[in-house]
């Protein structure tokens, strides 16, 4: 699904991703995890196309085709998805209204508002959202966790290929990363990849991996299984520093 050979990325001229190989298969959940400001955000802009994020060297490849150089949109088209840790609100645009746009967007045509309505029905019966909050404005006055519950809905309707979720867990409580953890379980499928960026376990005590990245000053340093989050979860991150100074 993806791939990211030799990767160095700088923003606003200073250098935060160094040499970044990594690897994403079909129909698997990934974890990028690692302490604050070692540069995971900044691998997901960068898959994304963020113009703020300026890659100096490697490629990145997604479903075979070199995108290093596309913009937002070409991507998203194709397929890849970006949930935000803040997403911003949108006052007098509905959830409904923006859901639609979006769809056209990535479909390269004008959906009917019937298809629509029905499409949107059929995802918000899944997920066990309310009618009334695809018409509310968009994330305007929202709690995080009906935020995150917005991003999810997105998700699920624009169906894609690869989904990267920016700590997605990020101030939640554990009710709301509950309800936020068994909706992206509900719409996961084998035709699609998950990249879940977090410093926290916790979200992956509800949503299992397969596979483990783990960060530290702008490096992948460590790759792994389950049994890499539970040595996480019990020694923390000090013992990234003695394997990022070998690096």
């Amino acid at each position: 699904m993806l791939r990211i050979e030799d990767l160095y990325v700088e923003v606003e001229g200073r250098e935060i991703l160094k040499d970044i190989n990594l690897e994403i298969e079909r129909g698997k959940i990934y974890a990028v995890m690692g302490p604050n400001g070692t540069g995971k955000s900044t691998l997901a802009y960068t898959i994304a196309g963020h113009p703020r994020y300026k890659v100096n060297g490697g490629r990145i490849l997604f479903k075979g085709e070199d995108i290093t150089n596309l913009s937002p949109t070409d991507r998203a088209r194709m397929g890849i998805f970006l949930a935000f840790q803040y997403p911003i609100g949108i006052p007098g645009v509905t959830v409904a209204g923006f859901l639609k746009t979006i769809m056209n967007i990535r479909r390269g045509e004008n959906i009917s508002l019937s298809k629509f309505n029905r499409l949107l029905k059929e995802k918000m019966d899944i997920l066990e959202i309310e009618e009334d909050f695809a018409r509310r404005y968009l994330n305007d006055g929202f709690s995080g966790g009906e935020r995150k519950k917005c991003e999810i809905l997105q998700m699920a309707l624009l169906e894609p290929d690869l989904a990267i979720l920016d700590e997605i867990d990020s101030g939640l409580d554990i009710d709301a990363l509950r309800v936020v953890s068994n909706s992206v379980k509900r719409i996961f499928s084998t035709n699609m990849s998950i990249v879940i960026i977090t410093h926290y376990s916790r979200i992956l005590n509800y949503i299992e991996p397969n596979f483990i990245y783990v960060m530290k000053n702008g490096r992948i340093v460590a790759s792994g299984g389950r049994e890499l989050v539970n040595f996480i979860e019990e020694n923390g991150y000090e013992w990234l520093e003695e394997v990022d100074s070998k690096c």
